[in-house]
C-alpha cells in the first residue's frame, strides 16, 4: 500500500529535463546563444487534472523556439478540451507532431503482470475524437508530421522534419517519408511516438540528427534512479528516457506527462518534459 501511494503521489511531480547538443553549423545562429526545442509527449489527459494543465501550460515562459509534440495526449474522450487547456499558450508557438496510438483510440484496463512480461497489448479500437484535435493543432500552426517530409525555417534556422505514425501497432510507413533529409537544412529531427529500433535505424541511415519520441513513459514502474524494468517498445532499457546516441543520430526518449488512467502510478520516474538548447558545433 505504501508503493501504490507513493507512486500516486508522483504524478503531480513535474520536472524539466534540459539537454545541449552542438549540431548547428557555425554562424547559424547569428549570434544566439541557442535554438531551443521544448519536447512534450504521453499527457494521457483527463478532465479535472488541473495540476497537470498547470504546468503544461507554464512551459510557454521558457519561450522555445519550438514545439514538438510526441502523441498520446488523451486518455479519456472528454479530455480534447483539457489538452487545449495545457498547450494552449504553446500553440502560439511554431510546432510540430504526430500521435500516438492513444491519440486514435481510448485506454482499456491494464493487468499490470503483462505490463512487466513486456506483452503488447491490443488497442480498444474505441474511438477517441482525435481528428478534431488534430484540425485544431493545424489552425493554431503546428504541422502534422505524420508520414510527412516538411522543411521550414525559425530565427534563421531552416529545418528539415519528417515523422512516421506510431510503430508500435505497426501504424507505421517509413517508405512515405524515406530517403535524406534536404542537405541545405540547417537541422534535421525524425519523429515518431514509440521508439522501434526499425524505424529509428531508418532514420539514422537516412541521415537524421536529432530524433525525438516518447510512449515507454521512461518505464513508468521504474528502480531507483529511474532506471526502467520495462520499455513498452523494443529499445533497450537504459535507453528508455533521456537523451542517447543511437548510430550517428541523438535521440531523446520523454518519459512522459501522463498515464492511462486504469494504471495511475509513476515509481521512480516522475513526469517530465524536456527542453533541448541546439547550439553551433565547434
Amino acid at each position: 500500500m505504501a508503493t501504490a501511494a507513493y507512486g500516486v503521489s508522483q504524478l503531480n511531480n513535474y520536472r524539466l529535463k534540459e539537454y545541449t547538443l552542438p549540431l548547428l553549423p557555425p554562424g547559424t545562429l547569428k549570434g544566439r546563444d541557442s535554438f531551443d526545442i521544448l519536447h512534450v509527449s504521453d499527457l494521457h489527459m483527463i478532465p479535472g487534472q488541473r495540476a497537470k494543465v498547470a504546468w503544461v501550460s507554464s512551459l510557454a515562459e521558457l519561450q522555445p523556439d519550438l514545439v514538438i509534440n510526441t502523441g498520446d495526449n488523451l486518455s479519456d474522450p472528454k479530455g480534447v478540451p483539457w489538452v487545449f487547456q495545457a498547450l494552449g499558450p504553446l500553440l502560439e508557438i511554431p510546432g510540430a507532431f504526430v500521435f500516438g496510438t492513444n491519440d486514435y483510440w481510448a485506454p482499456r484496463p491494464v493487468n499490470p503482470f503483462k505490463y512487466l512480461l513486456g506483452t503488447k497489448r491490443e488497442p480498444s479500437y474505441v474511438d477517441l475524437p482525435w481528428e478534431g484535435m488534430r484540425a485544431a493543432f493545424q489552425e493554431h500552426g503546428w504541422h502534422d508530421a505524420t508520414h510527412r517530409r516538411l522543411e521550414f525555417k525559425i530565427n534563421d534556422v531552416r529545418l528539415a522534419l519528417a515523422g512516421v505514425d506510431d510503430p508500435h501497432h505497426n501504424l507505421h510507413d517509413y517508405s512515405t517519408i524515406a530517403g535524406a533529409p534536404n542537405p541545405d537544412a540547417d537541422l534535421a529531427i525524425a519523429l515518431l511516438h514509440a521508439p522501434y529500433r526499425e524505424v529509428l535505424d531508418a532514420f539514422e541511415r537516412d541521415g537524421y540528427q536529432l530524433a525525438l519520441s516518447g510512449h515507454t513513459h521512461g518505464g513508468q514502474i521504474c528502480l531507483p534512479g529511474e532506471r526502467a524494468i520495462v520499455t513498452n517498445a523494443d529499445i533497450d532499457r537504459e535507453r528508455a528516457s533521456g537523451l542517447h546516441r543511437f548510430g550517428r543520430m541523438w535521440m531523446e526518449v520523454s518519459n512522459g506527462l501522463g498515464t492511462s488512467k486504469y494504471a495511475p502510478v509513476r515509481i521512480f520516474c516522475p513526469p517530465s518534459a524536456a527542453l533541448l538548447h541546439i547550439t553551433e558545433r565547434p
